[in-house]
């Protein structure tokens, strides 16, 4: 059996039982290392699971998936990702890759930020299609994700942001060359996201992005806990102007926030504002907000 198990978002301790019990049954157990991040050392993995863990990198995963599969079909083998085994294509490639070798697999779920986003206080339901904002370039700004956040705040649907990660990345000189020499890694932080959205938005003119009129909600280390977890709302130019440590270690997330907006979603995201007054005030006046 081919198991690819889900992590959660915390630690060592998010997996659930099943996950834990088809780790222990395995022959080798896999931990793909590069679309996620958990916020714990390998090391704390295996003392829990007692099992020593394989570090999966984009190569592995993505071309050498024959070695990962290899005798899947007569033991079991497992590969653990943080969050939730369907919140990266590559996973979903890796199953249909199995499945066409004839090996049976078990998908074993858990949290991930598709869900756990509801911890600002807006509602799940409320939510459109989630986007993805990359690392821009001096010649490189891809901006398609600006028309699913338009077509999202069409409806009055919120927008789940998830910001680029580089771990294992190449320069273009090394690629170029084919030297395997890999950039230390990087993570994008609310500061750059919100700086890229406003440039896209100076660009495209929707009007969908304005600083001082659009509510965000910059999440981190979500599932993490008191101490860990970050959430800060206000309006994309209150969060621009907060310095980096405010919004905690990463990874990072940004919500940007729907107009159909409910007084319960508005009264509990003020918990987490730059400013009260101010998130209340834009609620109200620019979303339409009734609020007691």
């Amino acid at each position: 059996m081919f198991y690819i198990i889900g992590l959660g978002l915390c630690d060592e301790k998010d997996i659930t039982v099943r996950g834990l019990e088809a780790v222990k049954s395995s022959t080798r157990v896999y931990l793909e290392a590069y679309t996620s991040m958990l916020m714990v050392q390998k090391e704390k993995l295996e003392a829990l699971y007692g099992k020593t863990l394989i570090l999966a990198d984009r190569d592995m995963v993505e071309t050498e998936s024959d070695e990962i599969l290899r005798n899947a079909d007569t033991e079991d083998v497992s590969l653990l990702v943080v969050g939730d085994p369907f919140g990266a294509t590559t996973h979903t490639d890796i199953i249909l890759r199995a499945r066409s070798l004839k090996i049976p697999t078990q998908v074993i779920h858990n949290a991930s930020i598709m869900n756990a986003v509801g911890a600002c206080g807006l509602q799940l339901y409320n939510f459109g299609q989630t986007v993805s904002l990359v690392f821009f370039t001096e010649t490189w700004k891809p901006d398609s994700f600006y028309d699913r956040i338009k077509e999202n705040a069409d409806l009055g649907m919120h927008t789940l942001v998830l910001l680029d990660i580089k771990v294992k990345e190449q320069s273009e000189e090394n690629l170029a060359r084919g030297r395997k020499v890999y950039e230390p890694p990087r993570y994008m932080s609310i500061t750059q996201a919100v700086s890229q959205l406003a440039e896209i938005e100076e660009m495209r003119q929707g009007g969908i992005l304005r600083p001082n009129e659009s509510l965000a909600i910059a999440m981190s280390r979500v599932g993490g806990g008191e101490g860990r977890e970050r959430i800060v709302s206000g309006t994309l130019a209150e969060l621009l102007t907060q310095p980096e440590e405010a919004f905690g270690e990463p990874l990072h997330s940004l919500v940007i926030v729907g107009r159909r907006l409910h007084h319960l979603e508005v009264e509990y995201a003020e918990n987490f504002a730059v400013d009260r007054s101010t998130w209340r005030d834009v609620a109200h006046r620019i979303y339409g907000c009734a609020l007691e």
